[in-house]
């Protein structure tokens, strides 16, 4: 090998196509010593500019297809069944998903001595008594959490190098469906009335943090659990309102319930949030504060 060859890391980005997915491949994109692939559900990406193929996380030979044929260094899964009340219904789906499919990829990982970063959630606590570290004990409240929760557990019996990252309440802008903070801007401009809860705390992350963070990992060759959250703890109203004030939206349209009121198939933990001293220790994680995260939403989309 020539000195001025550039050694590159390969990394797959599972689930390429949802918020954290997309912002990884930007991130990487913009990088010289990494290889990219991307794979989602759907046939198409919503991206461009990188290789991109369909996997079915529920379908195994659909995984090692993929693992097989790009070899790649790294394996960042941002693949999930993410609804967390049909998951209360559609049982069987979201375990062949959040579960099996992070069995076939760590199993493939093995094979080919590949790293596994998987995403993981607050909803593995019962929000009792949060905000949380990587020691406190899982409760899980409903099915969601319970799959989530597993997938970790099949990674630590998976005889596989991994990260798990817990995050909770992600928003940022991608050409996906509406996070949180784009539904309150687009209802707000759109006169409409919205109904936020009040009851459910958590301290919302900032999807850029996020990618800088599974980076870190990546490049100091970091193992075991990390959590990454934001800066501020707030509930979901004072989120909500933090954002009309940002961007000039009347208050007034925002009416704070209770999480009862929704009468939701699942139940939400209330008191939750991630305590994220490991990660600025070991990592040199340092989150963006959401008034800050708003300004930079704002830029990318040119309001």
């Amino acid at each position: 090998m020539y000195s001025h060859d550039i050694i590159k890391n390969r990394i797959l980005v599972v689930g390429a196509n949802g918020l954290l997915g997309q912002r990884l491949i930007a991130f990487y994109t913009a990088k010289e010593n990494v290889e990219l692939l991307g794979c989602s559900i759907e046939d198409q990406p919503t991206f461009s500019n990188v290789p991109y193929v369909r996997c079915d996380m529920a379908v195994r030979e659909d995984v090692k297809k993929v693992v097989f044929s790009f070899y790649p260094d790294v394996i960042i899964n941002a693949a999930a069944f993410t609804n967390v009340d049909l998951s209360e219904t559609e049982r069987e789906t979201a375990w062949k998903i959040n579960v099996k499919g992070v069995e076939y990829l760590a199993e493939a990982c093995r094979t080919i001595d590949a790293k596994i970063i998987h995403i993981s959630t607050d909803y593995i606590f019962n929000g009792l008594n949060g905000p949380y570290d990587e020691n406190a004990k899982a409760d899980p409240l409903g099915y969601y959490g319970r799959t989530k929760l597993a997938s970790e557990n099949a990674l630590k019996i998976g005889a596989v190098i991994y990260s798990v990252i817990r995050t909770n309440v992600l928003y940022g802008i991608a050409n996906s469906r509406p996070d949180f903070v784009r539904w309150v801007i687009n209802s707000l401009s759109e006169n409409k009335q919205i109904r936020v809860v009040h009851d459910q705390i958590n301290n919302p992350t900032f999807v850029e943090d996020l990618v800088c963070a599974i980076n870190k990992i990546i490049e100091l060759n970091k193992y075991g659990l990390y959590n990454i959250g934001g800066k501020n703890f707030l509930n979901r109203y004072e989120f909500a309102l933090l954002i009309a004030g940002y961007f000039n939206l009347d208050k007034n349209l925002i009416k704070p319930i209770i999480t009862e009121e929704l009468k939701q198939p699942a139940k939400r933990p209330l008191k939750s949030g991630l305590i994220t001293i490991k990660a600025e220790t070991e990592l040199g994680y340092k989150p963006h504060s959401i008034t800050e995260a708003l300004s930079i939403i704002k830029m990318q989309l040119a309001l």
